[in-house]
């Protein structure tokens, strides 16, 4: 499988597990709105459960905002696109590990591979960003090399 190939397909994990979240955050906003409507008005003004709910609910719209955002910058990616060094979209192998510079989803597996979806906006990044295949970095006291960026 050529490296475009790959990138779409570790793309498309990075897009399903985003949806799969924002699915998530929808069914627990309708749950706590639900609770709410079930429980009825406050009994009286030191009823505070029917407000915890709201709250929830709140807390899990905010959430889901973010999380609505993170996928629109997803969306930016090119797959189609070969980078020569790290930087937003480009799929990067250091000796330790393997990553996708998109948005921090964390562990990934693809086709059987172990890889990391991190921001742009984490450190790590900023100690990587512009290196190219051969790069050697420091991160936390520990040295490492850029074995392979597409």
């Amino acid at each position: 499988m050529d490296k475009s190939e790959f990138k779409k397909n570790l793309y498309s994990v990075c897009y399903a597990r985003q949806n799969e979240m924002i699915a998530h955050l929808k069914e627990l906003i309708a749950d706590s709105q639900q609770m709410a409507n079930e429980y009825g008005q406050p009994k009286d003004r030191y009823d505070s459960y029917r407000m915890q709910l709201l709250r929830k609910r709140d807390m899990y719209a905010q959430q889901l905002e973010k999380a609505m955002a993170e996928l629109d910058v997803l969306k930016k990616i090119d797959t189609e696109r070969i980078s020569k060094e790290v930087e937003f979209g480009a799929v990067v192998h250091t000796k330790d590990q393997k990553l996708f510079i998109s948005i921090s989803l964390g562990k990934l597996d693809c086709e059987g591979e172990i890889y990391y979806a991190v921001s742009v906006k984490v450190p790590f990044f900023d100690v990587i960003k512009g290196k190219k295949k051969g790069s050697e970095f420091v991160f936390n006291g520990k040295a490492s090399q850029i074995t392979e960026v597409f």
